[in-house]
């Protein structure tokens, strides 16, 4: 069974960069979101298996956003998405639920890594 993911990041670019790494590692994009709020919509509509969630955007911010997805689903599992130096924000959007992080630019092997580890599989890269 394909894993489904909703892709959060206000970056178009940042979303299909990270899509096309999970889509050729075998997951299924089922939605996308640019801001926290339309995040938190499209995860109660999707009920996707994993969200990658961008920490700062317009609206609602990533560790908002994980709160209220949190709130509305406890085993939710979210990746968090930063740029360097935004450690301290990782941390707090750990501590508000999310299960991992991911450093932009993005590298393909330690996506399927941390998505491996937060679903508990061996990573089959």
């Amino acid at each position: 069974m394909k894993l489904r993911v909703l892709i959060v990041d206000d970056a178009i670019f940042m979303r299909k960069m990270i899509s096309d790494i999970l889509a050729e590692n075998g997951m299924e994009i089922v939605g996308e979101a640019d801001t926290g709020i339309k995040a938190v919509e499209k995860f109660m509509e999707l009920r996707p298996d994993l969200v990658t969630m961008d920490i700062i955007m317009p609206e609602m911010n990533g560790i908002d956003a994980v709160r209220k997805i949190i709130e509305f689903d406890s085993q939710a599992k979210i990746v968090m998405c930063s740029a360097l130096g935004q450690q301290a924000l990782v941390q707090e959007a750990i501590t508000a639920g999310a299960k991992d992080f991911l450093i932009k630019p993005f590298n393909a092997a330690r996506v399927v890594e941390v998505v491996a580890k937060v679903f508990n599989q061996v990573p089959t890269v």
